[in-house]
């Protein structure tokens, strides 16, 4: 299978992770003398059923020397369009792909077992999308003071992971789903209204069940859709504030 890491964008002065950056690429933020994106491509390439990868929004450098092919896919822009670009490549590698694994470049404790698991749910069943979600109590046992944001349903508190599965014929730009998804990425009213403001308000009153939500966004979006409860909380352990950084660098740095 192939997978693609998105590591494109820059912090601007006025977000959080720019006094770290300083206008530098995010996925290139040292950890234990390696930039993040180093640890995420080796934990990829570590995993025997990858066999190309896809980096999307970095320029050629030699630290993304591999033991696997490596394609550098410029930056297109926003996260949409380097998911686009990178399924795109994915295609032009291997034409008869109908399933590719995408990795944020900001998840550094990630491992190839990680990986592997995610492959083999993915080629597990029959769906077009499989996103990843993980139980508060799991990324609070492993990341303490992680202050990720929960979605609150029925008996259960999710965050959502940094791995996801997807057709990557999806991401083409007559498929109506990127379509919807690039009409809506600048308006959080059409966000809403693709997922239904009645799915939303259910979601608002804590009354959906993990099978109910993914059941009724899989009908709004217009995919088979999966949700995969992981059990590794590094699988959505990403970095988006300076006191997540510090969180990960304690993690893998040694003492």
């Amino acid at each position: 299978m192939e997978a693609i890491i998105t590591a494109g964008g820059c912090p601007a002065p006025k977000e959080l992770l720019y006094p770290l950056t300083q206008g530098g690429f995010k996925a290139m933020l040292p950890i234990a003398g390696k930039p993040m994106i180093r640890w995420v491509l080796e934990a990829v390439a570590a995993a025997p059923h990858v066999d190309q990868i896809v980096v999307v929004g970095l320029p050629a450098m030699d630290l993304l020397a591999c033991r696997k092919p490596v394609t550098l896919v410029e930056d297109h822009g926003g996260l949409m369009d380097n998911i686009a670009a990178g399924a795109a490549a994915v295609l032009r590698l291997n034409p008869a792909a109908e399933r590719t694994v995408l990795f944020s470049s900001d998840i550094p404790a990630l491992t190839p077992l990680m990986v592997e698991w995610m492959i083999e749910q993915v080629q597990a069943s029959d769906h077009e999308v499989w996103y990843t979600v993980i139980e508060r109590s799991v990324m609070e046992a492993s990341f303490p003071g992680s202050r990720r944001t929960y979605t609150h349903l029925k008996n259960l508190e999710l965050c959502g992971g940094d791995v996801v599965g997807l057709d990557p014929r999806l991401t083409q730009s007559d498929h109506p789903l990127f379509v919807k998804l690039s009409a809506a990425r600048k308006s959080p009213v059409r966000q809403a209204a693709l997922l239904g403001f009645d799915t939303l308000f259910l979601l608002l009153l804590r009354q959906l069940a993990l099978s109910e939500a993914e059941r009724l966004i899989s009908r709004r979006l217009g995919v088979r859709g999966r949700a995969l409860l992981t059990p590794y909380a590094a699988m959505g352990m990403d970095v988006d504030k300076p006191n997540q950084y510090e969180l990960l660098k304690a993690a893998l740095e040694p003492n």
